[in-house]
């Protein structure tokens, strides 16, 4: 297997959800969603996805950048679903009507 610069050997190791994310019972991402308005979490989801997808290549195991960018694309797609997020308006005024 190709190794790149950053790689981690240790497979077992989770780099997309690290232990220092969670605070007793609670992951620092559902204290976010808690008092986050639909907008507000959503923008944060779609910028954090945007993110790994934008440094891809160039940290790290390119693999890992993509994983990230999927994890957050996954959170995206159940946080509209959990929040009955149907009708969106795009940046430009354009709106989506769902279901």
């Amino acid at each position: 297997m190709k190794k790149y610069p950053g790689w981690k050997d240790n497979i077992n190791k989770d780099n997309i959800n690290p232990d220092h994310y969670t605070d007793g019972e609670i992951e620092c991402i559902d204290a976010m969603e808690a008092c986050s308005t639909n907008e507000q979490f959503i923008g944060y989801l779609r910028l954090n996805a945007m993110k790994y997808l934008w440094r891809y290549g160039k940290k790290g195991d390119p693999r890992e950048q993509i994983n990230k960018a999927q994890w957050y694309l996954n959170r995206l797609t159940q946080t509209l679903d959990k929040r009955n997020v149907s009708d969106y308006q795009f940046e430009n005024g354009e709106k989506f009507h769902g279901n």
